[in-house]
């Protein structure tokens, strides 16, 4: 009998939200095998819950880092707590779960980091100076990955979605003047979906010469200096 061909692994963070949900579908599609678990199973912000969880991993192929959130509100009424919150799931739960990660990606002299990054790390929007600077370091993470493990044949990317139809995201929608103006800010006046950004992310995947990079998959035009 052949050797078996054991399938690539994925995990996926913040396995419960509708974007998860796509990515993992796709995945799964393309033949992964994909783990895609909610807090409950893998709190990113917690480093005892990354150690636990990933002492049962011998793979691990592809890491999506998705788990995020957000609190709004103007620097002056923003509150530590929030602050701190969004920066710990946003930045340091990546870190930690990549961290993690990295080491059996070293061991297998391959693998591939996709953090999900946001057009705020971009453009700093008012009321979101949390999740701007999380994100903001979200890039800078991706890169610095990209170019300590490329030797080992480790790739790592940020992908920015573009503001996506979700159940996180409905009741700003909802908003009619909201709605316009942020169409408007579009080039082809319309959003991507989740399953958009997750069909590019395993298109990405299968692209091996690709890391260090960027990627705004939203039609926003913005200057480049």
């Amino acid at each position: 009998m052949g050797n078996t061909v054991m399938k690539p692994i994925a995990l996926i963070t913040g396995g419960e939200g509708d974007l998860a949900k796509s990515i993992c579908a796709e995945l799964k599609q393309a033949g992964f095998d994909v783990l895609a678990p909610g807090r409950a199973e893998l709190d990113v912000t917690n480093k005892a819950s990354v150690k636990v969880f990933f002492a049962e991993m011998k793979q691990v192929d592809l890491l999506v880092n998705n788990a995020g959130a957000c609190h709004d509100a103007f620097l002056a009424k923003m509150s530590d707590e929030h602050f701190g919150h969004v920066v710990d799931v946003n930045l340091k739960g990546a870190f930690l779960v990549s961290q993690a990660a990295l080491k059996l990606m070293s061991k297998q002299r391959g693998g591939h980091i996709v953090n999900i990054g946001s057009y705020s790390a971009l453009s700093g929007p008012a009321g979101q100076a949390n999740y701007a600077a999380a994100k903001a370091g979200l890039i800078g993470l991706t890169q610095s990955i990209a170019k300590e493990y490329g030797a080992r044949n480790v790739r790592a990317n940020c992908v920015l979605p573009g503001f996506l139809e979700t159940k996180m995201t409905s009741h700003l929608l909802e908003d009619a003047a909201w709605r316009e103006n942020l169409m408007q800010a579009h080039a082809l006046g319309r959003l991507n979906t989740a399953e958009d950004a997750a069909r590019f992310i395993v298109f990405l995947h299968s692209m091996a010469n690709v890391s260090g990079q960027v990627f705004q998959l939203d039609s926003r035009v913005r200057k480049w200096a």
